[in-house]
């Protein structure tokens, strides 16, 4: 059996079987830049990165697409707070979103899309739904005639005549249904704006990933991600128009986030209890933001708080140190050792591979998968235990464990940077009077160096340091 994705729009988990073989697809819904982004936010970047990285790691080309919701409601309204233009505002917190996202170790997306780059193929796409009825002007706006499209409601299960309470727009008499969403909006007074056959104006929200996706990636993506509460409206909308536009699915495959909660409260405006990535990173390591999205089924709700916080930090810290440990080790052994694998540690190797891919083929079972990591930590204590281990099983333990830390990124950097030279002469120190004998000075420079963030560990093969 092979990769399982549960598909929102089927409701089941079913075998991932790529357009083209050895290719993916994949366009997930970024954010709308008018502000710093939040935890809320974290989630998607962080999991559907691990998607991209479990792909590659199962040898598919990914073209990762994600978009910058450029020009909006929200921006027009932040612009006029600070006193900037559109684009000044949307160029700041794109700058923010960046470092945010190098800062929790994700490498950038094949494209990050804007919406002000891309007007006249989000024109060309309101204008082809025109020709084919899906879209009529009214009052200088352009709206999508649902009821043309029968699907409308497929993906989010709705009922399009229980629809009316979920559309993000008011009543609005100018709409033959009530259930009918914008298209293009007519610019009022003073906004940005742009030229189309409908008058000055710009897009509404849906459209663009429609028209950006199409763009870049073609009629049909394999993979269609995002959080829960864009599955309905954006997501159902977005499949109205691309597939009224194209007749052919949008996406093979639906995937969507479940909710972060704080302190057990969901996260809301009015309850003022948001986290900005920025400031979390400033308490934590990325890897212990990354242990912690990761920890908990992508679909499930994910609940933060300060305990499961430094729960990730110790957790992190006891597999790095596992790696860190063997990676001591190793550079303590005899150069051109024995490389060969032992029978028994290859079978324990194997295991602990098998159950981390079957896990990750999963849906993409991230909580398991680290359980399967928890099992290589597990085993590796024990074989470094021994007095003696062949370089080829150490090798062996420490190609396993990139593979896997290379799909999930939860363990900290190897320990590379040299101490300086009046640490190495404590350390030196401590050495000599350990010979001697003379316990008190040695448990003086240990508390010195752990002063200084430096911790020191007895092994079969000698006194290692690390930094906390």
């Amino acid at each position: 059996m092979g990769l399982q994705i549960y598909n929102t729009l089927t409701r089941a988990k079913e075998e991932f079987v790529s357009l083209t073989p050895g290719k993916v697809k994949m366009y997930v819904c970024g954010p709308t830049v008018y502000g710093y982004i939040h935890i809320g936010n974290a989630r998607p970047m962080i999991f559907f990165d691990v998607v991209r990285s479990y792909l590659e790691n199962q040898q598919y080309d990914v073209n990762y697409v994600v978009n910058f919701t450029d020009v909006d409601d929200k921006l027009i309204r932040k612009a006029e707070e600070m006193n900037l233009t559109v684009p000044e505002v949307a160029e700041m917190f794109i700058k923010a979103y960046y470092e945010d996202l190098d800062g929790l170790g994700i490498p950038r997306a094949t494209a990050n899309p804007r919406v002000t780059e891309n007007m006249e193929v989000i024109i060309d796409f309101i204008r082809d739904l025109e020709q084919k009825g899906f879209a009529y002007e009214s009052g200088g706006d352009v709206f999508y005639r649902t009821n043309k499209f029968p699907e409308y409601g497929k993906l989010s299960g709705q009922n399009i005549g229980e629809l009316q309470f979920g559309i993000r727009i008011d009543v609005d008499d100018r709409k033959e249904n009530p259930e009918d969403f914008v298209l293009w909006k007519a610019a009022k007074p003073g906004e940005i704006h742009w030229s189309s056959p409908w008058g000055e104006g710009r897009p509404g929200w849906h459209i663009e990933c429609s028209a950006m996706s199409r763009q870049l990636l073609g009629d049909t993506l394999d993979i269609h991600g995002g959080g829960q509460d864009l599955q309905f409206p954006h997501h159902e909308c977005e499949v109205a128009q691309s597939e009224a536009a194209t007749g052919k699915p949008l996406a093979n495959y639906w995937m969507h986030n479940g909710y972060i909660n704080i302190d057990g409260e969901k996260m809301s405006k009015s309850l003022g209890n948001g986290v900005l990535v920025k400031d979390l990173r400033s308490l934590y390591k990325r890897e212990a933001i990354r242990y912690f999205m990761l920890s908990t089924h992508y679909r499930n709700p994910l609940n933060f708080s300060e305990d499961t916080m430094q729960q990730a930090e110790r957790s992190v810290e006891r597999i790095s140190n596992a790696a860190n440990n063997l990676r001591h080790r190793m550079n303590a052994a005899p150069q051109g050792g024995d490389t060969q694998v032992t029978p028994d540690w290859a079978e324990k190797l194997k295991a602990v591979r098998a159950l981390f891919h079957a896990k990750m083929q999963d849906d993409f079972n991230t909580p398991d998968a680290i359980t399967a990591v928890f099992e290589w930590v597990s085993e590796v204590n024990t074989l470094l235990q021994q007095p003696v281990a062949g370089r080829g099983d150490l090798e062996a333990a420490l190609k396993l464990f990139e593979e896997m830390n290379g799909v999930l990124r939860i363990a900290l950097p190897p320990e590379t940077e040299l101490p300086g030279e009046e640490i190495e002469a404590l350390i030196a120190e401590r050495a000599e009077a350990r010979k001697a004998k003379n316990w008190a000075r040695a448990d003086e420079i240990r508390d010195l160096l752990d002063a200084r963030g430096i911790v020191l560990e007895d092994t079969p093969q000698g006194m290692r340091w690390r930094r906390k």
